[in-house]
């Protein structure tokens, strides 16, 4: 990935490849991250973004290649407004995933695989990093967590509404992950990798379904 850290020469060729299941995140942001409702236009609550992001693939491939049940984590570095780019990404990408869905893996997220991630080409300034990781993902209830060994131990709580039995969610929107997000709060949220030490405890949370598709014809 090293030789393809600059977006100038990542360039995007449509691939088939499909990812469904449930992207979730915990950001600096002091209340709900307002790049959902902005699309990226509105600067994060601090004036910059730093995030971990983890990918529960329920159903997916890549050219033929299976990925259902892997996990992926995202460390992102992100100066200012979401969509003025600049990003810095480290990916940990499940050990368990061949040599072949690694590297599809490495194409979407990156965005050269085209598609619903492509937008990342231009976004993303630097991939600062990725590699095989023990990758564990908990969805139980109304929490979710990341953890990567000693990098990443990241948890997330639903916020309830009016009816206790339902999230307060966002509907309708247009946001990249996908329509319907869901409100959520740090719990126990620390980040150690990279030259970043971050505690997002008590922070911003984000959890939606996703449907993601390469552009192959």
């Amino acid at each position: 990935m090293d030789g393809n850290s600059h977006p100038l020469r990542r360039k995007i060729s449509a691939t088939d490849w499909a990812i469904k299941g449930e992207l979730f995140l915990n950001c600096n942001c002091t209340v709900f991250c307002p790049c959902v409702v902005s699309l990226g236009a509105h600067p994060p609550t601090e004036g910059y973004c730093q995030a971990w992001m983890a990918v529960a693939i329920d159903e997916g491939h890549f050219e033929g290649e299976d990925l259902s049940g892997l996990n992926i984590g995202i460390l992102a570095d992100i100066p200012g407004r979401m969509a003025e780019g600049n990003w810095k990404v480290a990916l940990y990408v499940d050990e368990r995933a061949s040599d072949t869905a690694y590297d599809g893996l490495g194409r979407i997220f990156s965005g050269t695989a085209g598609g619903t991630t492509g937008l990342f080409t231009m976004l993303v300034s630097e991939i600062i990093g990725m590699e095989r990781e023990k990758v564990d993902i908990m969805r139980e209830g109304t929490k979710r967590g990341l953890y990567i060994g000693r990098k990443i131990h990241g948890e997330i709580e639903m916020i309830t509404g009016t009816d206790p039995s339902q999230p307060v969610t966002m509907t309708n929107t247009q946001y990249w992950m996908g329509p319907d997000v869901i409100a959520a709060r740090g719990l126990k949220s620390k980040v150690r990798d990279y030259g970043r030490v971050w505690d997002l405890s008590g922070k911003s949370g984000e959890i939606c379904a996703i449907d993601w598709k390469g552009a192959a014809k």
